[in-house]
């Protein structure tokens, strides 16, 4: 360690949370210093996990005025460096899973108020318990947090429907970098007075503020689903597939996942729990998803016949819909499981980019030939949220190639993927954020006008520098 934190400092910290919340044992700091790919490992002697709003306010009123860098951190299940201190060992953690109430609900006016620490699934839980829906919904939806998920604007597998984070978002609590409060917990469904404040801190990814509750938009809860796997030729197909569901469902088409069957392959040879949901094989599968409000058998209906109308049409090979919840559930921890299943094959380079969904056939027929261009016999992944243009467009090692080798080779790869979805006027990073992964990129993909206001915003809200210094710009 290069660096150390003041005894003094440490000990004025460690009394706004009180001695059993500050944590400076290194075993005990240890896991909130790496994420969840291991790609970044940090460094900090202090972990602040402050339970109330205005314990943040005094830590980050603490580090304002002795120009400490905090990182904010909720569940850690980040993907971009964002929520991992740097190798300096200057930076403060500042853990949020200790603010995880649920404030306050409102069924009839389709809204609940929950704070940074709780994990998503417990947002789901608390709106299902009123019959109601919450809509985001991730894989790691046990243990990320909302305050990571607004900030870093979380997408998942509803977007289709429902929207991104920033879309399910009435009001929010910030406490700012000098330890102001802003209050703008309001669930109004219309505010039109002036700048809406709460999108700059919905993606910010902790550089603006600290977000510590949110008034969460709820929805009617489906009565119905109708969740089916299909097989199909090529991402081609699959683009007819959405279209024709689409005009036929509207909004009632709630998820549209796009898996090769190298997917399928890595999930059933590093998960043996996991089935081949069709009894043939195929080079693309579909998995969808039907919400129907009446509980009439109307969105199974549908699938039914807008599925058998493809497979007639030559557009899917094969179809089974499932034949009861545990079957949908089935399905969906076999796209769930997918990210999991890469570790075992070895090193991966990842991707979350977005394309004009009319040009999702294109950006993986041109990914998929630069790719292995570059590197014969690498392993092209590209899955994800076809209904909303986002792929994860991942690449598995060779198999006779080492590890340390392929991984040497990321800037090349991922150069040959961006400049690809550049071209296709697309986005670097779709859903997973910027953080420290892309901050090179970033400069690359927006204009000088767009860093410039970024930057202006950044000086404003944060003078001195010291919330996630480094991430995003």
């Amino acid at each position: 360690m290069t660096f150390a934190l003041d005894p003094s400092l440490i000990d004025s910290f460690s009394a706004i949370v009180g001695p059993s919340h500050a944590l400076t044992d290194p075993a005990d700091i240890a896991p909130h210093l790496v994420e969840w790919r291991g790609l970044w490992h940090g460094t900090s002697q202090l972990v602040l996990k402050p339970k109330t709003t205005a314990e943040v306010a005094a830590i980050l009123k603490l580090a304002h005025a002795t120009g400490t860098p905090i990182i904010p951190q909720s569940g850690n299940t980040g993907l971009v460096g964002a929520q991992v201190p740097d190798e300096s060992g200057r930076e403060v953690i500042l853990n949020l899973a200790r603010m995880n109430a649920i404030r306050s609900v409102d069924a009839e006016g389709y809204a609940l108020t929950a704070e940074a620490g709780v994990t998503l699934r417990g947002v789901q839980d608390a709106a299902e318990h009123m019959d109601r829906l919450f809509p985001l919904s991730l894989a790691s939806e046990g243990s990320c947090m909302v305050g990571g998920n607004l900030s870093t604007n979380a997408g998942g597998i509803a977007v289709l429907s429902y929207g991104n984070a920033r879309d399910m978002v009435l009001g929010l609590e910030v406490v700012l970098a000098d330890g102001r409060v802003w209050n703008g917990l309001r669930a109004l469904r219309k505010d039109n007075t002036g700048y809406d404040l709460k999108q700059l801190f919905i993606g910010g990814e902790g550089t603006l503020g600290v977000i510590t509750a949110a008034v969460l938009k709820l929805f009617p809860r489906p009565r119905e689903r109708a969740t089916a796997f299909v097989g199909l030729t090529s991402p081609a197909k699959a683009l007819k597939l959405f279209q024709a569901m689409r005009a036929a469902a509207g909004p009632g088409l709630t998820a549209f996942e796009l898996l090769p069957r190298l997917a399928i392959e890595f999930v059933l040879r590093n998960m043996p729990k996991h089935r081949d949901p069709l009894a043939g094989t195929h080079a693309w599968y579909v998995l969808l998803e039907l919400a129907g409000a009446s509980g009439d058998g109307t969105a199974r209906t549908l699938a039914e016949r807008e599925l058998s109308a493809a497979i007639e049409a030559g557009i899917a090979e094969d179809v089974v819909i499932a034949e009861s919840i545990a079957q949908s559930r089935a399905f969906w921890a076999m796209r769930e499981d997918l990210p999991e299943t890469q570790k075992p094959e070895g090193g991966s380079i990842k991707h979350d980019v977005s394309v004009p969904i009319a040009r999702i056939p294109e950006m993986i027929e041109r990914g998929n030939a630069a790719v292995e261009r570059l590197m014969p016999g690498v392993r092209p992944l590209p899955f994800g949220h076809f209904g909303d243009g986002n792929l994860h467009y991942n690449m598995s090692q060779p198999v006779a190639m080492d590890k340390a080798e392929f991984l040497a080779r990321t800037p090349e790869i991922s150069g040959a993927i961006y400049a690809l979805v550049i071209e296709l006027e697309g986005s670097i990073s779709a859903e997973h954020g910027i953080g420290r992964l892309k901050r090179e990129q970033l400069r690359e993909v927006k204009s000088r006008v767009e860093l410039d206001m970024m930057r202006a915003v950044k000086a404003a809200l944060d003078p001195s520098g010291i919330l996630s210094p480094g991430r995003v710009l």
